[in-house]
């Protein structure tokens, strides 16, 4: 990842083009995502931790788990295609502008837009910011970085992700920062801002800035041509997930939550092989990462050729992920609000949210079972395929400037 194009067998300019396998990979994450989301408001096992090894069943943990390459994927896309629109065109100014306001936009909507939509309600004296918090802030960083050579760029993203784990068990006390900031920094919780108002995510910006750092590098290996791009991608996607292996089995650095045997589980080895994907999310270990974005860059490299018509769905997804996200909550969170009214005649997520839930206070029979969980995703992918494929049949045609904030 170097900050020239490539000297040999240079590729044809990618002023006007697009690269429907990014477009592809970002959509399949999105509609991961929606299921996850179906998850989090419809399923009778909301109560349970879909991670805990001790509670959790087989078909729960791995609905989780497949969603775990939503955000790393998208974020480090989203680095990416910052690195493909300033070839295609953008200086670096009007890059870094585009980069700062876009990241600023998204940082303040994931406090009220996005809030709201979850919640369906809205605290004045606590706020919580989830992904779209760490990909504003990640994109206001990059606004900066992006005036540095290629190079420099990944390397910063790399040794982020590659290092931060050593921050792990450190307080804000030991760092010298307020409680709030380091919060924001690198542990996950809630902290109190200024007198009674306080502030929680689990989006802590490190590592995060250094995913989207490292896929503005990554952009670098999308300018070769197609087979020697596809060669060298699916090559570091392997070398990525090998990696997460050796270290996962090793067991000595990358990651907060060793895998353990099973053995009190029943089948003790699916359990086991449970426990070594059981990586942490929050902030995002080396492990996660390289666990998640390996397999997602091979991915990107087998798209990497004339697709047929059933990618076209997920590439239509893929183009336009803000606005199927501004569409998804609501639907997904609605609909769950509807079915409880037809149920019981009231609901507990009006207006509350799922995280607000707990046994005591929702009715006997509460959500649904894991399968009816993806019959209900499906029906929501197929609601929300018609508006998105006509908006993104709007940003085909039209260039207007705010298009290209949603």
């Amino acid at each position: 990842m170097s900050e020239s194009l490539p000297t040999s067998k240079p590729a044809t300019p990618m002023k006007s083009s697009r690269l429907e396998s990014v477009d592809l990979l970002r959509g399949v994450v999105m509609v991961i995502m929606a299921l996850d989301h179906v998850r989090d408001f419809w399923s009778e096992a909301l109560f349970k931790d879909p991670t805990d090894l001790k509670t959790t069943t087989a078909g729960i943990f791995l609905t989780r788990w497949i969603t775990h390459y939503c955000a790393p994927t998208f974020i480090f896309l989203a680095g990416t295609g910052a690195f493909l629109s300033g070839n295609r065109g953008k200086t670096k100014p009007e890059l870094s502008w585009f980069l700062l306001t876009r990241g600023l936009w998204l940082a303040f909507f994931e406090v009220t837009f996005n809030r709201a939509a979850w919640m369906f309600n809205y605290d004045f004296h606590h706020h919580g910011a989830g992904v779209f918090w760490a990909i504003g802030w990640s994109m206001v960083v990059l606004s900066v970085l992006v005036y540095l050579p290629t190079s420099t760029v990944t390397t910063f993203g790399v040794v982020m992700i590659a290092f931060h784990n050593l921050l792990d068990g450190l307080t804000a006390q030991d760092v010298g920062l307020p409680e709030w900031l380091w919060m924001i920094l690198h542990r996950p919780g809630d902290a109190t801002v200024v007198g009674d108002y306080t502030f929680g995510t689990g989006y802590c910006l490190i590592p995060w800035t250094g995913v989207m750092a490292a896929g503005y590098g990554f952009g670098s290996l999308l300018l070769l041509q197609p087979e020697v791009r596809r060669r060298e991608v699916f090559g570091l996607g392997a070398a990525l997930t090998l990696a997460f292996v050796g270290l996962r089995a090793a067991n000595v650095y990358g990651d907060p939550s060793p895998w353990v045997r099973q053995q009190s589980q029943e089948p003790e080895k699916l359990f086991a092989f449970l426990s070594f994907l059981n990586c942490t999310k929050y902030p995002p270990s080396l492990q996660y990462l390289l666990m998640t974005l390996g397999p997602a860059i091979m991915a990107l490299a087998i798209f990497d050729r004339p697709l047929g018509p059933l990618a076209r769905p997920f590439i239509i997804f893929g183009r336009v992920p803000m606005f199927f996200y501004i569409l998804h909550i609501p639907l997904i969170h609605g609909g769950a609000v509807l079915l409880d009214y037809l149920r019981f005649g009231w609901s507990p997520l009006w207006p509350h949210g799922p995280w607000e839930l707990s046994k005591d206070n929702v009715p006997s029979g509460f959500g649904i079972s894991l399968p009816m969980v993806y019959v209900v995703w499906l029906a929501v992918l197929l609601i929300l395929y018609p508006a998105c494929r006509w908006f993104a049949q709007v940003k085909a045609r039209r260039r207007d400037t705010w298009l290209s904030y949603i």
